[in-house]
């Protein structure tokens, strides 16, 4: 029953134009555009289902549909950056590597497009494969995942990059601002005394996600900021999506070149989720608590998903060619501490995470 509905929806001719379109708009938006686009479209929706329960549209179809699903659009534009880069197409001057200028829109070029929309139509299989088959993790965070994962396959990128410094975990080359230069050969590390090393244009060695947001105290702080302030938010709106459309939408300012504007998605959405599963009831270790408990759960999943994120940037992103997304990463992981504490009986309810 749930093959055939999954495979039903995996043929669904209508959806799969419709997440072509999606991935393409993305790319030509820009990766993180199309993301903070899905953000206001969060916003408008949850804002109408408070006025009318029954305007869930916006939100299920247009902000997490083949519009503006982070698994279609913005996985797509992270695709279609890392193609348009590996044929030369980006020179912006940009101090990491081009695959990962994300905010960059890429215009109308049709291969470029292409690119993104074929993203697109593999983040709606993986978006609704996760969904159908009820696998305990958010499945538009899970589709970003696998996406960036499979573009950096298929584009031959390397999956984790030349590690720097002692360790995975070692940011001080960047803070030394030690740079390696790029050359037709490959990469000549910072102090070669080369003409040819001189000629060519540089990154840094080791490239951290957020160069404001990557120091352990630092991130665990507004994990916890955001975590409490994700728990109130769906504590008196009763929508668990209502701080992630907030996080995202504040990118906005991020896109425009403001300096230090935290991420925070990443945060609110699970401990919105948290906050929700533990006020409400049932049989379970941790139902029915006050909002002070609530809040209080909110924030330790808040800190824990700020720094799982921080841990997958220093594995995946900051030593890689091409953006794998920190956020989506840490969702999937706090969404499935949340089934996992569902199914131990701590928490009565998974709110909307799927469940087998």
């Amino acid at each position: 029953m749930v093959l055939g509905e999954l495979l039903e929806a995996l043929l669904d001719l209508e959806m799969l134009l419709a997440a072509f379109g999606g991935g393409a708009f993305g790319a030509a938006l820009g990766a993180l555009p199309a993301f903070i686009f899905t953000g206001f479209m969060v916003i408008a929706g949850e804002a109408a289902t408070l006025v009318n329960p029954d305007a869930e549209a916006i939100t299920a179809q247009v902000a997490f549909g083949p519009p503006f699903s982070p698994a279609i659009s913005f996985a797509g534009g992270a695709a279609a950056t890392a193609y348009a880069a590996r044929r030369g197409y980006i020179d912006t001057a940009f101090d990491y590597h081009e695959a990962k200028n994300i905010a960059y829109a890429l215009g109308t070029k049709p291969d470029v497009l292409a690119v993104g929309g074929a993203f697109g139509v593999l983040g709606y299989v993986l978006q609704v494969t996760s969904g159908t088959l009820g696998l305990p993790w958010d499945p538009i965070a899970m589709g970003v995942v696998l996406s960036a994962l499979f573009h950096r396959l298929i584009l031959g990128y390397s999956i984790i990059g030349k590690v720097r410094g002692t360790g995975y975990f070692d940011m001080t080359p960047f803070e030394r601002e030690e740079t390696r230069t790029i050359t037709d050969g490959g990469e000549v590390e910072s102090g070669a005394e080369t003409e040819a090393a001189a000629a060519q244009s540089s990154r840094l060695a080791v490239e951290p996600w957020l160069p404001h947001q990557y120091e352990w105290d630092h991130v665990a702080m507004i994990g916890l900021a955001g975590g409490l302030l994700g728990g109130y938010t769906a504590i008196v709106t009763e929508s668990p999506f209502l701080a992630f459309g907030i996080s995202a939408a504040s990118l906005v300012f991020l896109n425009c070149g403001v300096e230090k504007i935290p991420v925070t998605h990443h945060i609110t959405l699970p401990s919105s989720t948290a906050a929700l599963a533990v006020v409400a009831s049932g049989d379970a270790i941790l139902a029915g608590t006050s909002n002070e408990v609530a809040l209080i759960v909110a924030a330790i999943f808040g800190i824990v998903c700020a720094l799982f994120g921080e841990v997958f940037q220093r594995v995946f992103y900051a030593h890689g060619d091409t953006h794998w997304d920190p956020p989506a990463a840490a969702i999937v992981f706090g969404t499935i501490l949340i089934a996992v504490a569902f199914f131990l009986g701590i928490f009565p309810t998974t709110v909307w995470v799927p469940t087998p």
